[in-house]
């Protein structure tokens, strides 16, 4: 997302700029340089002999899974087999395609032909955008690596997500932070751009975890000073207590209260913060429904390539830590 917001910015100075990176779809669709590339075929067909990948919007599978763009020059088609890896083998199943409609897509031009209508369209091919990818970013990527990725759809165990050109990863709900949550959409919403760390990739099956770049305890917990009256996210109730989130990665226990249901947004009091337990101790105010989006997160790492995290503090007894390498 960095690269990004620098690329633009160079393209606002007049500078010349590659489309070398390879980014989640969408994230091209608007950029200068795309915007370039799809407005007439001359560009376009520039952008085939340079091997550039560019986005356009789906906006039909037909019948037969034929995916159709639309561009401000002229329409184009990702034939059935060219809409994504594994479609021609049966690896991947035809909603792939389906649940593209509407939504950008990324692809290279393969060529120029004359439609049904006598009109020219472009030929485009999803698959071999995804290929080049594959080759020149994921196949080089190695656990610890921190990357940004899209959220495209959200499962009970986790969040699957476009780490580039629609190549899809999952995001393991224990994974999405220290503090627990019941479900993804606790956290995440479909469409939001996240960082992540690459845990795993075996047989190109790629997990991810988010939860390293969302800060250690003890940098938490420096946002907060005792005394405060701060808002949470109620999390567990529980006979012994209330837990409540004030971040991500950091939650504290409240004493037990009736009428207070996970979910609600609550105002606590932080009577203690015990570095050497890892533990807040917490006086709950009132908690109420609030129905809200997930707040945007916070990282405290956003790239680079981490080999050890630790959640917990020097000297705590609970050690909580990821080993990359």
């Amino acid at each position: 997302m960095n690269q990004m917001i620098q690329r633009e910015e160079m393209q606002e100075k007049g500078m010349t700029v590659e489309m070398t990176e390879f980014f989640p779809e969408g994230m091209l669709l608007n950029t200068l340089a795309n915007r370039r590339r799809i407005r007439s075929e001359s560009a376009l067909a520039e952008a085939a002999a340079l091997g550039e990948i560019v986005e356009a919007r789906a906006v039909l599978c037909d019948g037969e899974h034929n995916l159709h763009i639309e561009l401000p020059c002229m329409a184009g088609i990702i034939p059935y087999e060219e809409g994504a890896l594994g479609i021609a083998e049966g690896t991947t199943r035809d909603i792939a395609l389906i649940s593209r409609v509407s939504k950008p897509v990324s692809f290279l031009v393969t060529g120029f032909e004359t439609g049904p209508d006598g009109k020219c369209r472009v030929i485009a091919s999803r698959r071999a955008a995804q290929e080049k990818c594959r080759r020149e970013f994921v196949n080089r990527l190695r656990r610890g690596d921190v990357i940004s990725a899209r959220v495209t759809r959200l499962e009970s165990f986790g969040a699957f997500c476009d780490i580039g050109c629609g190549i899809p990863a999952l995001l393991p709900i224990a994974s999405i932070s220290v503090s627990r949550i019941a479900h993804p959409a606790d956290r995440l919403c479909v469409g939001m751009d996240i960082y992540a760390v690459i845990t795993s990739i075996e047989d190109n099956r790629i997990c991810l975890s988010q939860r390293e770049l969302l800060g250690t305890w003890e940098e938490n917990a420096a946002l907060f000073a005792q005394g405060e009256t701060v808002m949470g996210i109620v999390r567990s109730v529980e006979d012994y207590g209330i837990f409540v989130e004030l971040t991500p990665n950091l939650a504290g226990l409240a004493e037990p209260r009736e009428g207070v249901c996970v979910g609600q947004h609550a105002g606590v009091y932080i009577k203690n913060i015990l570095t050497d337990k890892m533990k807040l101790k917490l006086v709950l105010i009132d908690a109420q429904e609030t129905g809200e989006m997930p707040a945007p997160l916070h990282y405290f790492i956003t790239e680079g390539h981490l080999e050890r995290w630790r959640y917990s503090p020097t000297g705590c007894g609970k050690v909580i830590e990821t080993v990359f390498e």
